[in-house]
């Protein structure tokens, strides 16, 4: 059982990150619910880019970039390209 128990701490702790935790602390509160709706599909937050117009949260899966907009709109299809 203490196994058991081990092995989901671990598991859990492989999936958190501090970096992830700060740039979570970063997005607006639209941002955060868009971005939770995002990962039940497997997207994980990458980065958030300042501009003009707002922050701009950057989320990627399999390669696949989404964005999120300082007011939460979704563009699944965004013209950016991801540098490797």
């Amino acid at each position: 059982m203490q196994a058991v128990l081990e092995r989901e701490v671990l598991l859990e702790r492989r999936h958190y990150t501090p970096e992830q935790s700060v740039l979570w602390d970063k997005l607006s509160l639209a941002q955060k619910f868009a971005a939770s709706s995002l990962s039940q599909f497997g997207y994980d937050l990458a980065f958030i880019r300042n501009g003009n117009s707002g922050s701009m949260a950057v989320l990627l899966r399999d390669g696949n970039a989404a964005t999120i907009s300082d007011d939460g709109e979704i563009n699944s299809s965004p013209d950016i390209t991801i540098r490797p």
